[in-house]
């Protein structure tokens, strides 16, 4: 992993100690992304919108743009991966019985940006409220991305339309 040690990307990846489900609740937009099969025929215009659901388990609709400009939906249900551990550490499943791990490993304090990743660090997402973030932001994310023992030089910037 080019620009970063052996101690760095095998620690363990940590999730934020906790998370406010109604807070994080509602749509995000992608910003950038490791590239992932399931996402290949994404062009941009990427979002994720979460509603909690009266059972516990949150709805998640992933949607973006494919190059031809037909728009692509995704539904699935997250739900916590323990009820032990932090709340920042969920399974979603689009297609039962496969589920994946979602973990919140960074989150602003006013819910503004988050990055999502998973214990191998194959997966990354740099989610936002609103479709840019400023430079100086944009910075902060990547050092933090480093820290959590990823290759910022893999993240594939997600085109966003202005809303």
């Amino acid at each position: 992993m080019a620009g970063m040690t052996m101690a760095e990307s095998s620690k363990t990846l940590e999730a934020v100690p906790s998370l406010d489900l109604q807070r994080y609740a509602g749509r995000w937009y992608e910003l950038a992304r490791y590239p992932n099969r399931f996402q290949k025929d994404c062009a941009g215009d990427t979002t994720a919108t979460y509603t909690l659901r009266p059972d516990g388990k949150i709805t998640v609709l992933n949607e973006c743009r494919e190059a031809d400009g037909k728009a692509k939906r995704a539904k699935g249900t997250a739900k916590l991966a323990s009820e032990k551990g932090p709340n920042s550490k969920l399974k979603v499943t689009f297609f039962w019985p496969f589920s994946g791990d979602y973990w919140v490993i960074a989150l602003d304090p006013e819910y503004r940006w988050a990055i999502v990743g998973e214990p191998s660090r194959k997966y990354l997402w740099i989610l936002s409220r609103t479709p840019r973030l400023d430079e100086r932001t944009w910075q902060h994310l990547m050092e933090l991305v480093r820290q959590a023992g990823y290759d910022p030089g893999r993240l594939m910037k997600t085109p966003q339309k202005e809303v």
